[in-house]
């Protein structure tokens, strides 16, 4: 699983002003974040706004990032959900031609028990035809999948690592310390990433990736000091991202670098000129 070490970037999906998609402005994104040297790309996640996008769209920003990569880097596809069988619906209907891996969201709003989430992940990864990373965001899904719940889904043959979006690092410490070897601990905290590499992580899947990927092929490949003296410059505009909801100050922040414009589909909105203001204050050289 060498090819999912270093930064997956949780690719933004541009918009025009009507609400449409603007595939020109997907083809700068991913120009601009391989060019930059990211590893891999991750396509309709979280930060892709992959909640408001309808399955017809789904399909047609997955064929779109393929064409544009081009086969240069791998690529993730986010099949996730909290309705399972919607899930195995979807994974169902997929062109898997293209993709290496799903990433897939713990089930949100039903906050199922550990027993759940281990028959919700198992279902997928006995279905999925590509290899399964799991995907841990209680801050989003409003329930942790525990260090226990990570070890005994990671001998699953058909899933091959985690995302781990909890801010715990005790938790993920837990984790590295138990998994099998070839499983990959993934950062999903930008901010954390040198202290994952630490304890054994294999990389990221960022957001602020899709405005300063060569700053993450540092953070992810450069030694353990030139990494951390990177990751110390986001850590005033990092939290600024979420201030509004991922992605209203990013697609702002890449607006502003000239990549694509900062519309975003409701119940989102445009960042405030306050927001706006301290992002532009806080730009990272």
């Amino acid at each position: 699983m060498l090819k999912f070490h270093g930064t997956g970037v949780a690719l933004i999906t541009p918009f025009s002003e009507d609400g449409s998609i603007d595939f020109a402005g997907l083809q700068n994104v991913i120009n601009h974040v391989i060019d930059g040297g990211v590893d891999y790309l991750v396509v309709c996640g979280t930060t892709g706004e992959s909640a408001t996008l309808s399955k017809s769209e789904k399909k047609q920003v997955l064929k779109a990032a393929l064409e544009f990569n081009a086969g240069r880097i791998p690529v993730v596809y986010g099949i996730g959900g909290n309705n399972t069988a919607g899930v195995l619906e979807e994974i169902g209907e997929t062109d898997f031609n293209g993709i290496d891996a799903i990433l897939s969201v713990s089930p949100y709003y039903n906050k199922p028990t550990q027993a759940g989430i281990i028959a919700h992940y198992t279902a997928i990864a006995d279905a999925c035809p590509v290899p399964v990373i799991l995907y841990n965001v209680p801050g989003r899904t409003m329930s942790n999948v525990t260090f226990q719940t990570t070890i005994l889904l990671a001998n699953h043959p058909n899933i091959i690592g985690m995302k781990e979006a909890s801010g715990d690092l005790s938790q993920c410490m837990r984790i590295a310390a138990r998994m099998p070897k070839d499983f990959l601990l993934i950062s999903g905290d930008d901010i954390l990433t040198p202290s994952m590499r630490v304890i054994g992580g294999q990389g990221v899947i960022s957001v602020l990736a899709n405005a300063y990927p060569s700053l993450f092929k540092t953070i992810c490949h450069g030694n353990l000091e030139d990494a951390k003296e990177a990751a110390f410059k986001l850590l005033d505009i990092n939290p600024m991202m979420y201030e509004e909801a991922n992605p209203v100050g990013l697609k702002f922040l890449m607006s502003h670098l000239g990549i694509c414009g900062e519309t975003v589909r409701l119940p989102l909105v445009k960042a405030t000129e306050s927001l706006k203001e301290r992002i532009l204050k806080n730009l990272v050289n």
